[in-house]
């Protein structure tokens, strides 16, 4: 996905780093996609009732990465604000995600990858967000 050059082609000013920008939204894609995966092959796990939990926090996860993604590809009328609060949610789905993912990792490689794409984007989005605060 060509996240960094539709970021480049934006005609307007950003005032925040564009590659910043870019690596954060990529995380946040690739994020949502493993989480999405993981509550999938959750559903095929023989002990999926034990699973429940972690299929609920991962598809969440997915959906607010998503969302803040899409937010933060948007670039006309700004909005500092927003844009913070939705990157601080997405840090704690994340990391909520990540811990649920690591107390199955040990049996399930596909929580284990989910658990340190959840971390890779909530540190992604803590950069990010503290270049819009100081900015």
């Amino acid at each position: 996905m060509p996240v960094l050059e539709m970021i480049r082609t934006y005609p307007a000013d950003i005032t925040l780093d564009r590659d910043l920008m870019a690596d954060t939204v990529s995380a946040l894609i690739e994020c949502a996609q493993a989480c999405t995966a993981c509550a999938d092959a959750c559903l095929s796990e023989p002990d999926l009732a034990m699973l429940g939990k972690c299929v609920r926090t991962n598809l969440d996860c997915a959906d607010i990465c998503d969302t803040t993604a899409k937010v933060l590809s948007r670039h006309t009328g700004y909005d500092a604000g927003l844009s913070v609060a939705q990157l601080r949610s997405c840090i704690v789905a994340c990391d909520t995600c990540a811990d649920e993912c690591a107390e199955h990792a040990g049996h399930h490689a596909h929580c284990q990858l989910c658990a340190d794409s959840c971390r890779t984007c909530s540190a992604a989005c803590e950069r990010l967000m503290d270049a819009m605060i100081t900015t």
